[in-house]
């Protein structure tokens, strides 16, 4: 996803940039690891479903049609797009039980994809979130050589979530496709309450403040500094390519977007803290979930925010507790 032509962006919330990670070989064994080097360059293009972009990029509409004047199209709405389709082979698991989720990414002939571009050092970003947006993970799957995807989860809480597949397949939209499919948990449903927008959240000790408004259909600056014990912290660690990595969903519908910082670590600029800065777009007015990741002394944290796009945005942050959840890195 390329930092640097990120900005115009929400292929299905608003544009702004977060990340975290695991995962596990199949039987065939992985033919995909790390990469330690970002590959930049991923936004949803011409015909993509959803991703993000700096420079102007364009996302499909998951469904219906869409107001051009209110901002970009969302994404992470459809299953197929552009001739490829998200083949969840796990639907059901049990919630609080170790699970495996496996699913293939399928071509116009039916074949699981197996050849994809690198972005920020993976082939494919892996984002299960619930409905209520009170949990979110951001996994990194490993494929195995017949194209199979699988990475462990383990879900806190019963309900239906959402499973968003993040990449650019070799040969496919130039600027990648973020495709959804439904997840359902077992369990005693209990669905939680949207946390209260607020400026500030607090992760295992960090004190993370949102900064700036998101305006439907206007890029805006939207900054994040991250502070540990009343301190800045300037030594933050790149994660993924990044100094900050940001997933944003929209309330109601779950559109998604994934964007990446302005500036990248060794770009000669971009300072490791305290601040994280992103120019982000919302598609419609309405409220949004923030999930910011961030790396400090070797660990991935998320600090979690909920925004309003629109009429007083201005006046309006959020946060959530312990990045809603947003555990598993």
């Amino acid at each position: 996803m390329n930092t640097a032509a990120r900005a115009g962006l929400f292929a299905g919330a608003l544009a702004v940039a977060f990340a975290g990670a695991y995962g596990v070989g199949s039987a065939v064994g992985p033919v995909n690891d790390e990469d330690t080097a970002p590959a930049h360059g991923h936004a949803a293009g011409e015909g993509a479903t959803g991703t993000e972009g700096d420079t102007g990029k364009k996302e499909k509409d998951g469904g219906g049609g869409h107001d051009e004047a209110a901002g970009p199209a969302a994404g992470g709405l459809q299953l197929s797009e552009a001739g490829y389709t998200l083949d969840l082979d796990t639907r059901r698991i049990d919630a609080r039980s170790p699970a495996e989720l496996r699913f293939a990414v399928r071509g116009a002939d039916g074949e699981p994809v197996t050849s994809y571009k690198r972005e920020h050092g993976k082939e494919l970003h892996l984002i299960v979130a619930s409905r209520d947006l009170g949990t979110y993970r951001h996994l990194h799957p490993v494929r195995d050589a017949a194209g199979t995807w699988s990475t462990p989860v383990e879900l806190p809480a019963a309900g239906d979530y959402r499973v968003f597949a993040d990449f650019v397949p070799t040969g496919g939209p130039e600027n990648g496709l973020t495709l959804g499919g439904d997840l359902a948990v077992a369990g005693d449903y209990r669905p939680a309450p949207l946390p209260e927008a607020e400026r500030t959240a607090t992760v295992d000790g960090y004190e993370v403040t949102l900064d700036g408004a998101l305006t439907p259909g206007s890029a805006r600056d939207v900054e994040f500094t991250v502070e540990k014990d009343g301190e800045p912290v300037t030594d933050l660690q790149p994660y993924l390519g990044a100094y900050g990595h940001l997933v944003a969903l929209r309330v109601g519908d779950l559109a998604y977007l994934h964007v990446h910082p302005n500036g990248e670590p060794g770009d000669g600029s971009t300072e490791p803290g305290p601040g994280v800065a992103f120019s982000a777009t919302a598609p419609s007015t309405g409220s949004y979930r923030l999930f910011l990741d961030f790396k400090h002394d070797g660990e991935v944290r998320t600090a979690a925010f909920t925004v309003t796009a629109g009429d007083g945005a201005d006046e309006q942050g959020g946060a959530g507790e312990e990045g809603g959840d947003g555990h598993g890195h």
